[in-house]
């Protein structure tokens, strides 16, 4: 876990709710999102509230454009079902909005990511020895297959941003330049990560990703030092923007008043 840099005081504000807004921020009007449990459902909420009103929200469990007014515990939260458009199942969802393309946005997150965005929840280690094992794809490689571009959510260290991910559960951009097409894949690949210690980009030509701002309270030399390898920074490298007034309002409203996911 990072810590806040040497006589620089604390934000006010935990670095869950900058990630949960930061998250918010790179949903667009209008768009479909498939959304996970945890941080990115306080995200997709919070876009809804705010920036992005016309965002579909759709999980896994089958809910189509979720409208809750509480802070859905998990992704098959029955709160998840009031005023939905659509409530099917795992197969309608993946058969009819993923495979074919509907989905713009998908949130996905992982124990291990490399620098082109491959992401492991299977087994820490050997795969048939392995020293932990994990519980596997769920929906996330579908998604990580098919959606438009991918969010991926994850605290980090150099344990968990690894040069090379001990098992592609979920592709990112593979080996790099092609990889996906070579794969097969028609579409897609990470966008975007998000995580306790900053935001990264993926470079459209090498598909390695790059830091492109640090979350306040931390230096980039910090951040490289929780990264395994040679960790690319934009030249243009900032400050991740603070959560505006509004936002951390509707985030602790409206979004997670209990702090079952930002913590209280």
């Amino acid at each position: 876990m990072a810590t806040e840099a040497a006589g620089v005081p604390a934000p006010p504000y935990k670095r869950t709710e900058l990630m949960a807004i930061c998250a918010a921020r790179e949903i667009c009007d209008g768009e479909i999102a498939f959304i996970g449990t945890g941080l990115p459902m306080l995200g997709g909420m919070l876009a809804k509230h705010t920036h992005a009103p016309n965002c579909i929200m759709i999980f896994e469990s089958g809910v189509v454009d979720a409208r809750p007014k509480r802070t859905p515990l998990s992704i098959g939260d029955g709160c998840l079902v009031p005023g939905s458009v659509m409530l099917c199942g795992l197969t309608e969802v993946f058969g009819l909005l993923m495979q074919p393309g509907y989905v713009d946005v998908g949130y996905i997150g992982g124990a291990q990511i490399d620098k082109f965005g491959n992401l492991n929840t299977t087994v820490i280690g050997d795969y048939r020895n392995p020293k932990v094992r994990l519980p596997g794809s769920g929906g996330a490689n579908d998604i990580g297959s098919l959606a438009k571009r991918t969010i991926i959510m994850m605290k980090q260290d150099r344990l968990k941003f690894v040069q090379k991910v001990d098992y592609v559960t979920t592709p990112g951009y593979l080996d790099g330049p092609g990889g996906r097409e070579r794969a097969g894949l028609p579409r897609g690949g990470p966008a975007c990560v998000i995580s306790d210690m900053g935001v990264y980009r993926f470079d459209p030509e090498t598909k390695e990703m790059f830091l492109e701002s640090f979350h306040p309270g931390l230096s980039v030399d910090e951040i490289r030092n929780n990264v395994s390898w040679d960790l690319a920074v934009s030249p243009k490298v900032r400050a991740t923007k603070p959560p505006g007034k509004r936002e951390l309002q509707v985030l602790r409203t409206k979004c997670d008043p209990e702090g079952i996911f930002l913590g209280t």
